[in-house]
């Protein structure tokens, strides 16, 4: 199971708001990640993500004890926490933020996110939302590291690959 949407708001302080995230995941039984949604390309990078999280949990090769924290870097294409932050994290300011809410390993096949704890998450942060935030172009790929050259030899329409790419190859970084 995953669910991923999207919301603008204003993030006053990050640690409040890390904090806030984790006891709402805990509360709700729910493994809860946040991005900057500029940083995302689309739901198919975050989907990606998730996946090669729990596969790495699964296989033992995950590099920290939290899934939450694997998606955030399978995501950002990294291994290290700091860079993942640096790169796609959530900021301090007003911001458009993606959320993805999934369950441990798929252990809880039937449970899924409905309106009202989505609902519930977007009052607790006061946040508004906006499904539309989750389109991400040439700036979101040299974020990554793509280059303007490797851009040039796909046409538009696989872009979305190269960050599944990026993705995969944070199984190869050791």
């Amino acid at each position: 199971m995953i669910t991923i949407f999207c919301a603008w708001g204003t993030i006053s302080n990050i640690d409040s708001f890390v904090q806030k995230l984790l006891e709402f995941s805990k509360e709700e039984n729910l493994v809860v990640q946040a991005f900057d949604a500029t940083a995302i390309y689309n739901i198919d990078h975050l989907i990606s993500a998730s996946a090669h999280a729990k596969r790495a949990f699964d296989q033992g090769t995950n590099a920290t004890n939290s899934l939450a924290l694997e998606i955030l870097l399978y995501a950002a294409g990294e291994r290290q926490i700091q860079k993942a932050i640096k790169k796609i994290g959530v900021r301090k300011g007003k911001q458009r933020i993606a959320f993805l809410f999934t369950d441990e390993k798929n252990q809880k096949r039937n449970r899924h996110p409905d309106d009202i704890i989505i609902k519930r998450l977007l009052h607790t942060f006061h946040l508004t939302l906006d499904n539309t935030v989750l389109q991400g172009d040439r700036t979101t790929l040299k974020r990554f590291g793509i280059t303007t050259q490797e851009l040039s030899t796909i046409p538009e329409g696989k872009y979305g690959d190269l960050i599944l790419e990026k993705i995969a190859l944070v199984d190869v970084i050791k």
